[in-house]
């Protein structure tokens, strides 16, 4: 990896909205950042960038939303998400970088295509209140997701909109919930090797981009419309998406 002006023009950028993504828009969106991150370095590395910047998210978002979550719908959603951050270590250690390229790219392009399928009509929600099992089997879902590609906010975000929470109990439960997650990731990304004294260096230098984004967040969750900045969303990681698959497939 080399951290050159380039990899810092398009780092800083990703790492700024991952922190606005996390800090006041239920994490469903901070992963575009390792999406953006992959397309300039190793897969691996792009994860293991990324991790601790999201713990100092994750940290810097636990203040403003403090007991302000939904306890059991964090605690059902992380008895599926242990074992799904499990199985998403066994893979790694077999799987080689084409193939988290197309994991992360297909992640990518599927979450665009779920918004807008729903969007338009072609799928429908059911209205009803997903049962307490259904947390369990969507967090394995979200704690592989978010081991292989930083991406479990989707899947969450699919059980928790059904639960009937508010804005701001939406936003605390998922700030609690991948808090907790990621620093149980931490421990087998350590032992996985992906961390080095390069990504360290790049969490210096990027660690005030994710906490100026965590602050706009906060700020921007009672003021700025999230129908126009999922739209940014939906076009970056649809453009990124269809890169990383491109990429892996060739």
């Amino acid at each position: 990896m080399t951290l050159d002006f380039w990899f810092f023009c398009v780092a800083g950028p990703a790492v700024l909205f991952a922190g606005i993504s996390k800090g006041g828009f239920g994490s469903g969106a901070a992963f575009a950042a390792a999406s953006i991150l992959a397309l300039v370095i190793e897969p691996g590395l792009a994860l293991g960038v990324m991790l601790p910047l999201l713990m100092l998210i994750d940290a810097s978002a636990l203040r403003p939303y403090w007991r302000k979550w939904s306890g059991i719908d964090v605690k059902l959603l992380l008895i599926g998400g242990l074992p799904g951050i499990a199985v998403g270590a066994a893979l790694y250690q077999v799987a080689s970088p084409d193939l988290f390229r197309l994991l992360i790219g297909g992640v990518s392009v599927g979450f665009v295509l779920w918004h807008l399928a729903l969007a338009s009509g072609l799928i429908r929600l059911a209205r009803t209140r997903l049962p307490d099992w259904a947390g369990v089997l969507i967090g394995s879902v979200a704690g592989f997701t978010t081991f292989v590609s930083h991406a479990g906010g989707p899947p969450a975000a699919v059980f928790l909109l059904s639960r009937g929470l508010t804005k701001t109990q939406y936003q605390a439960t998922t700030v609690l919930l991948f808090w907790v997650l990621n620093i149980v990731k931490f421990f087998p990304y350590a032992a996985l090797g992906m961390f080095s004294a390069q990504t360290f260096l790049a969490n210096l230098v990027l660690a005030p981009f994710a906490i100026l984004g965590t602050w706009i967040g906060v700020r921007a969750h009672h003021l700025v419309p999230e129908r126009l900045f999922f739209a940014l969303t939906y076009v970056l990681l649809f453009v990124t998406g269809t890169k990383l698959i491109w990429d892996g497939l060739t």
